[in-house]
């Protein structure tokens, strides 16, 4: 049976813990790197904004063992995946709060939601932590 196949049967039959592990690892580091571009470009003027920097590199590392090894997809891969996913959450509340913040807050919400720091964009972190969650929920491949 070809590899393609066999991922088509699996998926099918709700077996994707590595495809998942898979999945949150190689999102981790690229995610990271646009993060520290970005605040970079804001100067890193809050600390937290350093969190889902430092963050990544670990849960692309906790993806990478969760695709080698069952165990760790269901003990660390979770754990570090639990920790981005409230960063997230966390991004969006201060996010949200940045753009309050600039002259006129949400009554000029059409400039400052724009020129503000992204609202929603956070929420990538959010949906990327969610991914390693499934992943400790889902079935092994075998």
């Amino acid at each position: 049976m070809s590899a393609r196949r066999r991922m088509v049967r699996n998926f099918r039959r709700g077996r994707m813990q590595r495809m998942l592990a898979a999945a949150t690892a190689a999102t981790a580091l690229p995610m990271g790197a646009e993060i520290y571009m970005n605040h970079y470009g804001g100067s890193f003027g809050n600390k937290w904004m350093w969190t889902p920097v430092l963050l990544s590199p670990a849960l692309a590392a906790a993806g990478i063992a969760g695709v080698v090894n069952e165990r760790a997809a269901r003990t660390v891969l979770p754990a570090v995946s639990a920790v981005f996913f409230l960063d997230g959450a966390l991004g969006v509340f201060f996010h949200l709060r940045g753009a309050a913040r600039k002259p006129g807050g949400f009554k000029e919400a059409t400039y400052n939601l724009v020129m503000g720091p992204p609202a929603l964009a956070p929420g990538s972190l959010t949906l990327i932590g969610g991914m390693g969650l499934a992943a400790a929920a889902a079935r092994r491949e075998h």
